[in-house]
């Protein structure tokens, strides 16, 4: 059974969310070359308890992180350490915000310091259209299959793959609930998407093979040929005017 929220519920996870949008825009600000990834971890915790939220992450069982960063060719689940950032470095940071009972969960990718080349824009560009496209789908009436198509047409229509291991989810009272959200699928297929579902819809993809591994820390995943990857999420709400995106500013 699907948690619904109420409006209520939806107003305490927009307030979560904004809490969520203003660290990942702190973080994106500080993310220079000769930053460590442990650096930014410490300043998360500290701006999402400052404006009064706690850690999602520092929830889940044995992870001991605010943040997930992933470098280039890790995908997701990156642990932060005293990796220093380098200038055309790819990074993705992933966040959740606790507030007041409720979850929400974000993530972008972007580069770091000077970047002459256009390749690692390109890519990027393809992933925040995705997404875009993805969201427009979470409307009532519709199912979770348009949202997963969506990423998989436009990912796949600019030459990239979509990680198939790895899918969105349900949010809010828990941090990952029952409603999967692949990133490949076919319209008209999958649950029925309803008015007070919120949805942390992800896309995960690489430049290359679609095929990820696990490093031997038991949580970062990298994509399998070296290539880089990428992610970007929204905590979404279906509401009866259409899709609330709460994770933004």
């Amino acid at each position: 059974m699907f948690n619904l929220k109420s409006q209520e519920d939806i107003q305490k996870m927009r307030t979560g969310g904004k809490i969520a949008a203003k660290v990942m825009q702190e973080l994106i600000a500080k993310a220079d070359a000769e930053t460590t990834t442990l650096a930014l971890d410490k300043l998360a915790e500290e701006l999402i308890k400052k404006f009064g939220g706690e850690p999602s992450f520092k929830k889940v069982l044995g992870y001991h992180h605010t943040l997930c960063t992933t470098v280039n060719d890790q995908v997701v689940h990156g642990l932060p350490g005293n990796y220093t950032l380098k200038n055309g470095d790819l990074l993705g940071i992933d966040l959740g915000v606790y507030y007041q009972g409720f979850h929400t969960d974000t993530s972008t990718s972007f580069i770091i310091g000077s970047y002459d080349g256009q390749e690692k824009r390109r890519f990027l560009e393809a992933g925040q259209r995705a997404l875009k496209k993805a969201i427009e789908k979470a409307r009532v009436g519709n199912h979770v299959g348009d949202i997963s198509y969506a990423i998989q047409k436009e990912v796949e229509r600019a030459g990239y793959s979509v990680v198939r291991e790895l899918v969105g989810h349900g949010v809010g009272r828990e941090l990952h609930e029952d409603l999967r959200i692949p990133g490949r699928g076919r319209p008209g297929t999958g649950p029925k998407i309803l008015e007070g579902m919120t949805l942390a819809i992800e896309v995960i993809y690489n430049k290359g093979s679609h095929q990820v591994m696990v490093l031997p820390d038991g949580w970062t995943i990298v994509t399998s040929d070296g290539e880089i990857s990428g992610l970007f999420e929204h905590t979404v709400a279906v509401t009866s005017q259409g899709p609330v995106v709460l994770t933004s500013g």
